[in-house]
């Protein structure tokens, strides 16, 4: 297997390496320190094409491959995961998601205003009790004629409070479990919908993150995607594909931990040298560039077999598995080459560190990772 980037891919890499340099990595510290990243990035992510990854151009997408779309997610996460889950979250759960799903009519409305930049979308599945448990919401979506009549609660939302339009999960009839689900596209700007900062976070301080209240929020019925019932169907292959982007984002943070720990441990002296010829502190930047390593083939690895039409959930599950646990474990260890000093802002592995901890829990938990690779495994359902 040929491992080497095309032409093509090493040029999406640089731009995102040059982008990250200049209009991301610069103000990361300052945007965790407000709890809110610059809104017009939006834009120029969209510019840059990089909202449009993967959607076909003449939806007005970017086109490109998903080895492509993980190495610019990495090169984002490595700049600030505050930035990358907007592309993550708008792109990858909500406009691929469209592409997959949605009717000629919701592609042409969405697409093009999805990878420009000139709309952003958000994804409306966790609610303030189901959030593993993603099949049993309690949001309903009751038909009023020609329309749908939307009741329920949404929590950590990323990109709620910026989004322009929520690929919703509601129930919309009475069959238990995740057979009554059904998926819309629902304007953010819709009656009834309203929207709640959420602050205080550990980490990806600088995130759009809400809670969306929606109180007889009226739907078209020509808005639901895909068919009726079908929504889980619908929230997990978008998850599956997504469990990728965090993977390649985690990857990102890996690299930003062992690029710190490698230029402190040149620059620290201790005892007349500098830490980085201490065998134990060598330990710790070694590990870390493991992890790196095999966190970013297990990602690719998924990338591969989607471009190639194979199947991925499960390769997807374990990367994600792996990379979150690795960027948690790299940026760990960065922070102990660091020391003290790692445990105050001025430096970056401090937010690395809370950056990292939320990625083995969104998009499905390690354990919820662990499930559904055991259940593959061994075809024997744990739930």
């Amino acid at each position: 297997m040929d491992l080497a980037l095309s032409e093509e891919q090493e040029a999406v890499r640089r731009l995102a390496e040059d982008f990250v340099a200049r209009e991301v990595a610069p103000h990361a510290t300052a945007w965790d320190r407000a709890e809110e990243v610059d809104r017009g990035i939006v834009k120029k992510l969209g510019a840059v094409g990089f909202l449009g990854l993967t959607i076909p151009e003449e939806y007005g997408g970017s086109g490109g491959d998903h080895l492509a779309y993980c190495l610019v997610t990495e090169e984002l996460g490595r700049g600030d995961s505050s930035v990358r889950g907007i592309v993550s979250v708008s792109l990858g759960l909500v406009a691929k998601t469209i592409a997959s799903w949605g009717s000629e009519e919701q592609k042409r409305t969405w697409l093009p205003r999805l990878a420009s930049g000139e709309a952003l979308g958000c994804f409306g599945l966790t609610e303030p009790g189901t959030g593993s448990d993603a099949g049993n919401l309690a949001a309903r979506a009751v038909r009023d004629g020609g329309d749908y009549v939307v009741n329920g609660t949404k929590m950590f939302i990323t990109n709620g409070t910026w989004a322009d339009v929520v690929l919703l999960f509601a129930r919309t009839n009475d069959t238990p479990g995740h057979k009554g689900v059904s998926a819309f596209l629902v304007p953010a700007d819709s009656p009834g919908l309203t929207r709640r900062p959420v602050h205080g976070k550990l980490g990806l301080r600088g995130q759009a993150t809400a809670e969306l209240v929606l109180e007889d929020v009226r739907v078209p019925a020509d808005a639901m995607l895909g068919p009726e019932g079908k929504g889980f169907a619908v929230a997990m292959s978008a998850l599956a594909k997504g469990r990728m982007s965090v993977a390649a984002g985690c990857v990102g943070i890996a690299r930003a931990a062992l690029d710190a720990a490698l230029r402190y441990a040149g620059e620290r002296g201790q005892f007349g040298k500098p830490i980085a010829s201490y065998q134990l502190v060598q330990e710790l930047i070694s590990d870390i560039s493991v992890d790196v390593e095999a966190a970013r083939l297990l990602t690719w690895r998924v990338a591969d077999l989607i471009d190639r039409g194979r199947d991925f959930a499960t390769a997807a599950s374990q990367a994600k598995l792996y990379a979150s646990e690795a960027a948690v474990r790299a940026a760990n260890n960065a922070l102990q080459v660091f020391g003290g000093y790692g445990y105050i802002d001025e430096y970056p592995v401090g937010k690395l560190v809370r950056d990292a901890r939320v990625m083995t829990l969104y998009e499905g938990t390690s354990q919820i990772q662990k499930l559904i690779i055991g259940r593959a495994l061994t075809g024997v359902s744990a739930f």
